[in-house]
């Protein structure tokens, strides 16, 4: 299964998801890729949307290896991923170091994004957290966290593509996982778009500025 962009995967999760269509929830969307997927998913659930502000802890020397993440919050919970830590030999200090900046790159996209736009209230509801795949599944698990301590009535993880062992790992975290692939041969998110360009600041603004019914724009 392959992807031509984010809003078309996103349309087509919504169809897993169109069961929760009479529960009023609530979508969180892992900025910034996964804002054009749970844009689209809410716009047919005719869900509110709202962000889980998240960052990867990258290794020193491969920031894309996810030594843990990062969630915002006004004690900011922290994930890690201690096989990778061991296996890297990163030290505390090197870890803590690179936890404050994405820290610091958290409060400049919540003031970017959401201003003083308060945070939805998801306490007792039924929460969608959203992102466009999963590779190792560091940054979800510390989304997902902090999701659960605010108190949703029913926790759903929804993505297009994820790693299996990534997505087995996350369950535990939910009340159901959703993935509409989980294929052999996984190497990264990106083999699974066709259009896979990064989202912009601007893009988030505007998907998040727009009413819940209505539709993205259609890339071409």
């Amino acid at each position: 299964m392959k992807f031509k962009d984010r809003a078309e995967a996103g349309h087509r999760l919504a169809e897993a998801l169109s069961a929760y269509a009479d529960c009023k929830p609530i979508v969180l969307a892992l900025p910034r890729g996964g804002v054009p997927v749970g844009a689209a998913v809410a716009t047919a659930l005719g869900a509110p949307l709202d962000l889980v502000l998240v960052r990867k802890i990258g290794a020193p020397d491969q920031p894309e290896l996810a030594l843990g993440a990062v969630v915002d919050g006004g004690a900011p919970m922290i994930v890690r991923n201690p096989g990778i830590l061991a296996a890297t030999g990163t030290s505390t200090a090197d870890f803590d170091a690179i936890g404050a900046r994405e820290l610091a790159e958290i409060e400049r996209r919540r003031g970017r994004y959401l201003g003083t736009r308060a945070p939805a209230d998801v306490a007792g509801r039924v929460v969608i957290v959203v992102d466009d795949g999963i590779a190792t599944g560091a940054t979800m698990r510390a989304a997902l966290r902090a999701t659960r301590q605010r108190g949703p009535a029913r926790l759903v993880l929804a993505v297009p593509v994820a790693s299996s062992s990534a997505l087995a790992s996350l369950r535990s975290e939910v009340d159901e996982a959703v993935c509409l692939t989980c294929p052999e041969g996984f190497r990264g998110v990106g083999q699974f778009y066709d259009d896979f360009r990064q989202v912009t600041d601007d893009e988030v603004v505007a998907l998040l500025a727009r009413p819940p019914n209505d539709p993205p724009p259609v890339r071409v």
